[in-house]
């Protein structure tokens, strides 16, 4: 769930689309009474932009006001950039990961071919359509509380761990102890 500090108003929770519908008005009164500032969004990987520029849409709609929006995210790949500028979003970055330096992405060159063959192959072995990741990004990001859905197949694992085991799955890709 993402917040903002607006002043006396205190920590904001910034509407989702699956989140209460009373934050699309709070975010609405804050901003009708500021009438300018900045939205901050604050991520902590963005692959494709994707995900972002949705729940941006939805809280555009609740904005009122002159405010400029900027996103701050420690990590972002090339594909996000061209999104986030046909968006008009202005981002700040640590990093941008480009294609050339994910070892499994199709444009990279610093697997030779039929060693990055081998592994899409297996990946994508796994799950046809997601072996290489979301979008077929092949990201080789990993983040302190999780691996992103960007991420191969083959370095993540699968659904459960229970065909293939990752070195660095999902919290979502754990099997659920019962």
């Amino acid at each position: 769930m993402s917040t903002c500090e607006c002043g006396r108003f205190g920590p904001v929770t910034l509407p989702h689309p699956s989140g209460p519908p009373d934050s699309s008005i709070l975010l609405n009164k804050v901003t009708n009474e500021l009438a300018e500032g900045a939205v901050v969004y604050v991520d902590d990987f963005a692959g494709t932009g994707m995900q972002f520029c949705k729940t941006r849409k939805f809280v555009a709609q609740s904005i009122v006001g002159n405010f400029s929006e900027f996103l701050l995210v420690p990590c972002l790949c090339e594909e996000a950039i061209h999104r986030l500028g046909r968006e008009g979003i202005d981002f700040y970055t640590g990093m941008v990961h480009t294609r050339a330096e994910r070892p499994l992405h199709e444009n990279s060159p610093i697997l030779d071919q039929e060693t990055k063959d081998r592994f899409r192959q297996m990946s994508l072995g796994i799950h046809s359509r997601v072996g290489l990741g979301f979008s077929g990004l092949a990201t080789m990001v990993v983040l302190y509380r999780n691996a992103p859905n960007t991420t191969p197949l083959i370095i993540r694992g699968n659904l459960d761990q229970k065909n293939f085991v990752g070195i660095f799955p999902r919290t979502t890709d754990l099997p659920i102890a019962g």
